[in-house]
């Protein structure tokens, strides 16, 4: 089963990628199951339920969340009632939304699951904990698991890969928006990469206008920083993962601008 997994999808400049950039991909990889990383897509901060179905039809099945989840507060009146979306299952258990969901598609399952880190980030729940109680229970479902580790510190996420390898199909970094050359496959058969990367503008600071925040590290004033809307690239990881056993089989980093697109 092929899976493609996008990197944390950045305002409208990122959303517009993916939508011009999916439909090359389907034709190149055929990919079977499609998951994004939406954290950032409204504006770089959250995700809204417009959103949310814009993305699912351009083609993204599933869709996994992280720090910025409650940026939009209107999140808490539609995320119940979004099956193909997940956030960070260790925030609070009185949190809305699901922790992990099963993905169909294509006549094929995938296990999705969202872990923030906390390293760097505000103190939540133990994340390594919170990985055995639902890879497990996951399992018991389908043995094919993607698990999205939404952190900062390269050294949890690596942690995290380690510990998960044999147990999860691909264990992957999103948050640093910089997508990382440690693609590997485990000696577990686990797909690990640090960081995937992220779908926005290049000419920005991590998608957002470079001017306020090199403002911000130069004068440490409170800055605003908005989407910057520079020609965008495309950061992806597709895995190739074995249905009989959940394990990988080839991992693949995917890094397009739109002068590529032309040759795809």
């Amino acid at each position: 089963m092929n899976v493609l997994f996008i990197g944390d999808i950045v305002g409208n400049v990122g959303r517009a990628a993916v939508k011009k950039v999916l439909p090359a991909l389907k034709t190149k990889y055929n990919p079977h199951i499609i998951i994004a990383n939406g954290e950032n897509a409204a504006a770089g901060r959250g995700i809204t339920a417009a959103i949310v179905k814009e993305l699912l039809d351009a083609g993204v099945h599933g869709i996994t969340m992280g720090n910025h989840t409650w940026d939009n507060r209107d999140i808490f009146e539609w995320i119940d009632d979004q099956p193909r979306i997940v956030r960070p299952a260790n925030f609070s258990e009185e949190a809305p939304g699901q922790d992990a969901a099963i993905i169909k598609a294509n006549g094929k399952e995938l296990a999705i699951i969202n872990m923030q880190g906390r390293t760097f980030l505000p103190p939540i729940d133990c994340p390594f904990r919170k990985a055995d109680e639902l890879v497990d229970a996951m399992r018991s479902k389908t043995k094919c698991i993607l698990f999205d580790f939404h952190a900062e510190a390269t050294s949890e996420k690596i942690a995290m890969g380690w510990y998960l390898d044999g147990r999860a199909s691909l264990v992957v970094g999103t948050h640093t928006h910089v997508q990382t050359n440690d693609d590997t496959i485990l000696p577990g058969g686990t797909a690990y990469l640090t960081d995937v990367g992220m779908v926005g503008s290049k000419e920005g600071v991590l998608g957002m206008e470079r001017a306020a925040v090199i403002y911000k590290f130069k004068t440490q004033l409170p800055a605003r920083f908005v989407v910057d809307e520079g020609d965008w690239h495309f950061h992806a990881v597709l895995v190739d993962m074995d249905e009989s056993t959940g394990m990988a089989k080839r991992i693949q980093k995917i890094r397009l601008t739109e002068t590529d697109l032309m040759f795809l």
